[in-house]
């Protein structure tokens, strides 16, 4: 499984979309925004980065736990930090 090629539905781009080009999408938002980007709402709204951290947790791939209604309960920020930085940021920029 390639993590960059999971797909999950961003209800800030209203549509499903695979990691990479939920980043994709970040960047050229921050380059097309410049100065007037938004690090708190760079997608529209405060909780950007909960449809990622959700699917994370879905998979294992970070520790945490949903409610029962689906939205995220509790995690561990500084695991999703390093697992994002690491397993999904490096690769798109430096891919072996």
């Amino acid at each position: 499984m390639n993590i960059l090629d999971l797909k999950f539905y961003s209800n800030d781009l209203y549509r499903t979309v695979t990691v990479k080009e939920y980043f994709y999408e970040l960047l050229k938002t921050f380059w097309e925004e410049k100065e007037n980007f938004s690090g708190k709402r760079p997608l529209g709204n405060s909780d950007w980065d909960g449809d990622l951290i959700k699917l994370l947790i879905e998979n294992e791939l970070i520790s945490g736990t949903l409610d029962q209604n689906g939205y995220i309960d509790d995690y561990d920020y500084k695991e999703a930090d390093e697992y994002i930085i690491n397993n999904i940021i490096k690769p798109i920029f430096f891919p072996k």
